[in-house]
């Protein structure tokens, strides 16, 4: 309660506006929910982030990965978490020996390569590999810099819409409640955090509820567009930081 009278009746409504419209987008397109929300959070209160967003964020992930689960293709997707859970450890460890800054400016790079590449590139299936290494890349920069979605979502950009969906639903599934788990391990996720999750809940499960709206607007072209465009704001915002 604390938590919920130190934001007053302004912050509770904005912070559950911004939550409400991020998991709008990330129910319907697959991905972008810390892209949109994790500024706005930041300044209604900066304790929103990390934690308390990717606890909430489950809600959002795990609705969607279960409203298209019928899609999920399953040996990909455990290919991708093998992946993520590799690059996590990878990047937690190489964060230790080098400077975060530049880390984010050469991720950033990378991912605005691999837009450029699939605008103008020749198109391509995605492979084992291909799902094996999205979603290494995908947890080597969640490890280091903090987002997770842009390398597996380009490997997916191409699959129909459910497609899409329900892998990056499960994928972020999994790897917002790994994050959250090794936040808490370090004592940076505590009853605070909780509740602050709590105050983002009805947002998510509300946004959750309007994607539908969206995605009967949202084809298979399209869709492969607001990926190649999330992507392409992930990396300059990368290299901005």
């Amino acid at each position: 309660m604390d938590v919920v009278a130190g934001l007053g009746p302004l912050g509770l409504v904005a912070a559950t506006v911004v939550a409400t419209a991020g998991a709008a987008v990330q129910a319907s397109a697959g991905f972008g929910l810390a892209l949109l929300i994790v500024p706005l959070l930041a300044l209604i209160d900066p304790a929103f982030v990390p934690g308390p967003m990717l606890a909430a964020g489950v809600i959002c992930s795990a609705g969607a990965a279960w409203r298209d689960r019928a899609s999920i293709q399953w040996p990909s997707l455990k290919l991708a978490l093998v992946g993520m859970a590799a690059g996590t450890i990878i990047g937690g460890a190489a964060l230790k020996l080098s400077h975060g800054r530049d880390l984010s400016a050469l991720f950033g790079v990378l991912v605005l390569l691999a837009v450029c590449l699939s605008v103008w590139g020749p198109a391509f299936n995605p492979s084992p590999r291909a799902f094996l290494l999205g979603g290494g890349a995908g947890g080597l920069m969640g490890g280091m810099v903090g987002i997770h979605g842009p390398p597996l979502a380009l490997v997916l950009q191409r699959e129909p819409p459910a497609v899409v969906r329900a892998m990056l639903g499960s994928f972020f599934t999994v790897a917002y409640i790994w994050a959250v788990a090794v936040l808490a391990m370090f004592g940076l996720f505590g009853r605070a955090d909780i509740m602050r999750s709590l105050v983002l809940a009805p947002g998510m499960i509300l946004g959750l509820a309007l994607a539908p709206l969206l995605i009967a607007k949202i084809d298979r072209v399209m869709l492969r567009w607001i990926i190649l465009a999330i992507s392409a704001a992930s990396g300059l915002i990368l290299i901005a930081c």
